[in-house]
């Protein structure tokens, strides 16, 4: 969602943060700002818009004095995007400066309070009280304030806080929302992510919830809400800073779909040991998998589309029900759930607040908890009893590619291993699906390669106002993602349905040029597939197929087509998603969108 940057040394801090701001853009946000200490004077500039307006009206940065600020873009939620509503937010005498990112759930209270002790309000967002109870409560004692209102604040929140008076340091809040703290030489750094200070230090804390950082030129101090000192260990950060670079591709998103091959060959060859699929990250013992009864998945977006497949895979290989429920609605069926559970959370942030949530509930009930997520010491993966990690690297597009393809990736292994305990795979199987977890890197490779026969389609198939993606048993799983990532990026209305239902109502939306994009890779179900696919043409549908060189005979049953590697029927997702990736991609430069930060959407969904 929101993103935070923070610097504090000798340097003028505006053009920093400026920088920092770019590097934080694929959050996904409406409007940005900055404010800066400009000898004992909070000197604050904002603008509605990309953050490219901010930078001209500021020459870079270059025209605001200050060597301690903070910066901020904001994705509404409480107020429409304006420059009134863009952080950071003053206080009424100007006093303190807050940026947050997050939700304050009991913001209505404390602002009707404020407001009758005299206060007034310029925004229409929960932030502002946040700074307003600052003021209100501010007797001399800085850091006692903030450890103060902090009590008083409910949801979730990361908060960077300056004031006037005190040049000298900033002071970070973290409870739900994630935030780091960069390590430099005479001077510090703050952000919400990683990229945002990766030029100037690989040196990180991250805080944790219900932690305090003062953060000064020389020196970090982080405490909990009580004032106890926490020690912390300096994280390395070990990865290359052009993975958050585009490195001359047009778009990030267009880099990581070719960057899977390698996020799929990390993820898998650190955990195959001697041709055994080896989770160390799994406490469990063979008996403990063996009494659970049941597996919960939960998750949003993609990594729910992961989930959806994952049921078909663990159903067909554990012989174990499994139920697929949006991390939104979990908790508020009232599930059912206990100790015989297993519950499987999704997330390539490992901040989705709606995940996170379920995972919590889960566990309320007794559940075990594995997470898979792809970022090291995220909220989630400090809550799950276990987590694997899917090695991508950093992704920067807002939709997600090879996030997706490390996460089934993970699917898959969890299968095998599960399987192997479980006694519900034979060997021979063990060893043909080993065999090709590590062949789909290349098998992946081999599909970038001819990513300009699907330029050449999307180019024919762009200007669609409606497309459909169908398909069966695991076909479908897959088709929900495919669907997804060309509506957020292209803004194609975009559905996808379980073939079978085409006759159960939504056929009567094809007509003439309608484009369906029928995935036919479960060679099981060719036939039935089939047999749609006429179906639809029938009615005057364009029909692009993707399926598997098994059946090349989809060349003469549809307009357009596309065949991917044979592979066992398991991992066929990995490589069906490639041309469905690289088509929303085409598509969507074709009609000239913002391919990377689509608009509305944020990359970390960090509130409910």
């Amino acid at each position: 969602m929101c993103g935070i940057v923070g610097y504090i040394g000798y340097e003028q801090a505006a053009p920093f943060l400026l920088k920092g701001l770019e590097k934080l853009q694929y959050r996904g946000y409406d409007s940005a700002g900055v404010c800066t200490n400009d000898d004992g004077k909070l000197v604050v500039q904002k603008e509605k818009g990309k953050l490219d307006e901010l930078k001209n009206v500021t020459d870079d940065g270059k025209n605001i004095k200050g060597t301690v600020g903070i910066g901020h873009t904001r994705w509404a939620t409480h107020g429409k995007p304006s420059e009134i509503n863009a952080h950071p937010h003053l206080s009424e005498s100007g006093s303190f400066a807050v940026v947050h990112n997050g939700i304050i759930e009991n913001y209505m209270p404390l602002k009707q309070f404020l407001t009758e002790k005299g206060m007034s309000f310029r925004s229409m967002t929960d932030t502002e009280v946040v700074v307003q109870l600052l003021e209100y409560y501010y007797e001399g004692d800085l850091l006692g304030t903030v450890l103060k209102v902090a009590a008083m604040l409910e949801g979730s929140y990361a908060l960077a806080i300056m004031y006037k008076g005190n040049a000298d340091e900033i002071i970070a809040v973290r409870k739900g929302s994630p935030l780091v703290i960069g390590i430099g030489k005479e001077e510090n750094y703050l952000a919400s992510d990683i990229p945002a200070i990766l030029e100037k230090t690989r040196n990180i804390y991250r805080l944790e919830n219900g932690e305090v950082a003062v953060i000064r030129r020389d020196s970090v101090q982080i405490m909990d809400y009580d004032r106890n000192p926490v020690q912390k260990s300096i994280e390395r950060i070990n990865w290359d800073i052009h993975a958050a670079q585009k490195d001359g591709y047009e778009h990030f998103m267009l880099k990581e779909i070719f960057e899977q091959p390698k996020a799929v060959r990390d993820t898998v060859e650190t955990r195959i040991k001697n041709g055994r699929v080896v989770l160390e990250e799994v406490t469990l013992t063979p008996e403990q998998i063996r009494q659970f009864q049941k597996i919960n998945i939960v998750a949003c977006g993609s990594a729910y589309h992961v989930g959806v497949v994952a049921k078909y895979i663990f159903e067909r290989i554990l012989r174990k029900p499994v139920e697929v429920d949006v991390a939104s609605e979990f908790k508020y069926r009232d599930p059912i759930i206990d100790s015989k559970t297993l519950t499987v959370v999704i997330s390539q942030s490992g901040e989705t607040a709606d995940t996170k949530e379920a995972m919590l509930e889960a566990k309320r009930h007794g559940s075990h908890t594995i997470a898979i997520v792809n970022v090291v010491g995220s909220a989630i993966a400090c809550e799950a009893d276990d987590v694997i990690y899917t090695l991508a690297g950093p992704e920067i597009a807002v939709a997600t590619t090879k996030a997706y393809s490390a996460q089934l990736a993970v699917i898959y292994m969890m299968a095998v291993c599960f399987g192997d305990i479980l006694g519900t795979i034979s060997e021979t199987d063990y060893q043909t699906y080993v065999t090709e977890l590590l062949a789909l890197p290349d098998k992946i490779q081999s599909i970038l390669a001819q990513s300009e026969s699907l330029k050449n389609i999307a180019s024919k198939m762009f200007a669609c106002k409606d497309a459909f993606f169908i398909g069966r048993n695991i076909d479908y799983a897959l088709s929900l993602e495919g669907s997804l990532k060309l509506k957020e990026i292209s803004y194609i209305h975009s559905e996808a349905y379980a073939a079978g239902e085409l006759k159960h109502g939504t056929i009567s939306l094809i007509e003439e040029g309608t484009l369906v994009i029928a995935l036919v890779t479960y060679g099981n179900l060719f036939d039935k597939i089939a047999s749609n696919i006429k179906e639809v043409q029938t009615r005057g549908a364009y029909v692009l197929g993707i399926g598997s060189e098994e059946h090349p005979e989809l060349r003469n049953i549809t307009q357009s087509s596309f065949l991917i590697p044979k592979t066992c029927n398991m991992m066929l997702p990995s490589l069906a998603v490639i041309p469905m990736q690289l088509l929303a991609y085409y598509m969507a430069k074709f009609k000239g969108c913002d391919i990377d930060t689509p608009r509305n959407l944020a990359k970390s969904v960090t509130v409910e």
